[in-house]
Protein backbone atom coordinates (compact mmCIF):
# COMPACT_ATOMS: atom_id res chain seq x y z
CA UNK A 1 0.00 0.00 0.00
CA UNK A 2 1.47 3.40 -0.90
CA UNK A 3 1.32 6.23 1.58
CA UNK A 4 -1.45 8.09 -0.75
CA UNK A 5 -3.39 4.65 -0.02
CA UNK A 6 -2.52 4.74 3.58
CA UNK A 7 -4.91 5.14 6.43
CA UNK A 8 -3.09 7.67 7.97
CA UNK A 9 -2.42 9.65 4.71
CA UNK A 10 -4.07 13.22 4.36
CA UNK A 11 -7.06 13.07 1.92
CA UNK A 12 -6.07 14.68 -1.48
CA UNK A 13 -8.24 18.11 -1.55
CA UNK A 14 -8.34 17.35 -4.96
CA UNK A 15 -10.53 14.26 -5.24
CA UNK A 16 -14.00 14.10 -3.93
CA UNK A 17 -13.28 12.16 -1.18
CA UNK A 18 -10.50 15.14 0.32
CA UNK A 19 -13.12 18.19 -0.56
CA UNK A 20 -16.02 16.32 1.14
CA UNK A 21 -13.48 16.11 3.93
CA UNK A 22 -12.64 19.62 3.98
CA UNK A 23 -15.67 20.78 3.62
CA UNK A 24 -16.75 18.92 6.54
CA UNK A 25 -13.50 20.44 8.85
CA UNK A 26 -14.94 24.12 7.80
CA UNK A 27 -18.31 22.87 8.75
CA UNK A 28 -17.24 21.40 12.01
CA UNK A 29 -15.08 24.68 12.62
CA UNK A 30 -17.68 27.11 11.74
CA UNK A 31 -20.19 25.33 13.76
CA UNK A 32 -17.70 25.31 17.10
CA UNK A 33 -16.99 28.99 16.40
CA UNK A 34 -20.73 30.20 16.68
CA UNK A 35 -21.34 27.70 19.84
CA UNK A 36 -18.67 29.31 21.65
CA UNK A 37 -20.45 32.61 21.57
CA UNK A 38 -23.50 31.49 22.38
CA UNK A 39 -24.19 32.91 26.55
CA UNK A 40 -27.11 30.05 27.25
CA UNK A 41 -24.95 27.14 26.24
CA UNK A 42 -22.20 28.19 28.45
CA UNK A 43 -24.76 28.80 31.26
CA UNK A 44 -26.02 25.31 30.97
CA UNK A 45 -22.22 24.19 30.78
CA UNK A 46 -23.26 22.47 27.40
CA UNK A 47 -21.03 21.10 24.39
CA UNK A 48 -20.74 20.38 21.05
CA UNK A 49 -19.27 16.76 21.45
CA UNK A 50 -19.92 15.51 17.41
CA UNK A 51 -20.64 17.48 14.04
CA UNK A 52 -20.52 15.67 10.46
CA UNK A 53 -22.14 17.38 7.70
CA UNK A 54 -26.25 17.50 8.27
CA UNK A 55 -26.26 16.41 11.90
CA UNK A 56 -24.97 17.95 15.46
CA UNK A 57 -24.64 16.27 19.05
CA UNK A 58 -24.71 18.27 21.98
CA UNK A 59 -24.38 17.15 25.75
CA UNK A 60 -25.01 19.01 29.38
CA UNK A 61 -23.58 17.63 32.49
CA UNK A 62 -26.40 17.15 35.57
CA UNK A 63 -26.06 19.64 37.78
CA UNK A 64 -28.65 20.58 40.33
CA UNK A 65 -28.83 24.34 39.19
CA UNK A 66 -30.57 23.19 35.84
CA UNK A 67 -33.55 20.69 37.65
CA UNK A 68 -37.19 21.08 38.24
CA UNK A 69 -38.53 20.71 41.89
CA UNK A 70 -38.06 16.57 41.27
CA UNK A 71 -34.53 17.28 40.27
CA UNK A 72 -34.99 16.18 36.95
CA UNK A 73 -33.80 17.98 34.26
CA UNK A 74 -35.34 21.03 32.94
CA UNK A 75 -37.81 20.97 30.05
CA UNK A 76 -36.01 24.01 29.17
CA UNK A 77 -33.05 22.57 28.99
CA UNK A 78 -34.01 19.65 26.91
CA UNK A 79 -35.46 22.41 24.17
CA UNK A 80 -32.06 24.78 24.67
CA UNK A 81 -30.14 21.67 23.62
CA UNK A 82 -32.47 20.09 20.98
CA UNK A 83 -33.29 23.19 19.57
CA UNK A 84 -29.17 24.14 19.06
CA UNK A 85 -28.31 20.64 18.16
CA UNK A 86 -31.02 20.98 15.08
CA UNK A 87 -29.80 23.96 14.45
CA UNK A 88 -25.95 23.37 14.12
CA UNK A 89 -27.12 20.31 11.84
CA UNK A 90 -28.20 22.76 9.71
CA UNK A 91 -25.49 25.17 9.69
CA UNK A 92 -23.27 22.54 8.46
CA UNK A 93 -25.12 22.67 5.24
CA UNK A 94 -25.71 26.42 4.92
CA UNK A 95 -24.17 28.97 2.37
CA UNK A 96 -21.27 30.44 4.07
CA UNK A 97 -22.78 33.75 3.81
CA UNK A 98 -25.31 32.26 5.52
CA UNK A 99 -26.65 31.85 9.16
CA UNK A 100 -29.87 30.12 10.58
CA UNK A 101 -32.42 31.03 13.27
CA UNK A 102 -35.16 28.89 14.01
CA UNK A 103 -38.43 30.08 12.97
CA UNK A 104 -40.81 27.80 15.52
CA UNK A 105 -39.86 24.45 17.07
CA UNK A 106 -42.36 21.72 18.67
CA UNK A 107 -41.21 19.62 21.88
CA UNK A 108 -42.48 16.58 22.64
CA UNK A 109 -41.32 15.12 26.27
CA UNK A 110 -41.29 11.74 26.32
CA UNK A 111 -40.22 10.66 29.83
CA UNK A 112 -38.41 12.67 32.89
CA UNK A 113 -34.96 13.92 32.20
CA UNK A 114 -33.25 11.90 35.48
CA UNK A 115 -29.34 11.15 34.40
CA UNK A 116 -25.49 11.87 34.92
CA UNK A 117 -26.02 14.12 31.47
CA UNK A 118 -28.47 14.90 28.49
CA UNK A 119 -27.78 14.21 25.21
CA UNK A 120 -29.80 16.25 22.25
CA UNK A 121 -29.15 14.81 18.24
CA UNK A 122 -29.69 17.06 15.80
CA UNK A 123 -30.33 15.83 11.96
CA UNK A 124 -31.59 17.53 8.93
CA UNK A 125 -34.57 16.53 7.42
CA UNK A 126 -34.76 18.84 4.34
CA UNK A 127 -32.26 21.24 3.44
CA UNK A 128 -33.76 23.99 0.73
CA UNK A 129 -32.73 27.72 -0.54
CA UNK A 130 -34.30 29.58 2.42
CA UNK A 131 -35.94 26.80 5.06
CA UNK A 132 -34.77 23.69 6.67
CA UNK A 133 -36.73 21.21 8.94
CA UNK A 134 -34.74 19.19 11.57
CA UNK A 135 -35.42 16.87 14.06
CA UNK A 136 -33.54 16.29 17.26
CA UNK A 137 -33.96 13.35 19.86
CA UNK A 138 -32.78 14.41 23.45
CA UNK A 139 -31.65 11.40 26.01
CA UNK A 140 -30.88 11.01 29.40
CA UNK A 141 -27.97 9.18 29.99
CA UNK A 142 -27.33 6.86 33.25
CA UNK A 143 -24.57 6.42 35.17
CA UNK A 144 -24.51 2.63 33.63
CA UNK A 145 -24.92 4.22 29.94
CA UNK A 146 -28.36 3.24 29.61
CA UNK A 147 -30.37 5.91 27.72
CA UNK A 148 -34.02 6.95 27.85
CA UNK A 149 -35.61 9.21 25.43
CA UNK A 150 -37.02 12.27 27.03
CA UNK A 151 -37.75 14.88 24.53
CA UNK A 152 -38.53 14.64 20.23
CA UNK A 153 -38.06 17.87 18.70
CA UNK A 154 -38.89 18.63 14.89
CA UNK A 155 -38.20 22.61 13.85
CA UNK A 156 -38.21 24.80 11.33
CA UNK A 157 -35.40 27.07 10.56
CA UNK A 158 -34.51 30.27 7.95
CA UNK A 159 -31.57 31.42 6.55
CA UNK A 160 -30.18 34.97 7.20
CA UNK A 161 -27.42 37.12 6.27
CA UNK A 162 -24.32 36.01 8.65
CA UNK A 163 -23.62 39.51 9.05
CA UNK A 164 -26.33 40.31 11.86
Amino acid sequence: MSERESKTSVPDPGTETGAREGASEKAEERVRESFAKQGIMKLLGAEVVEVAEGRCVIEVPYSDELTQQQRYFHGAVAGAIGDSAGGYAALTLAPPDREVLTVEYKVNFLAPAWGERLVARGEVITAGGRLFVCKAEVVAISAEGEETPCAALQQTLSTTSAEA
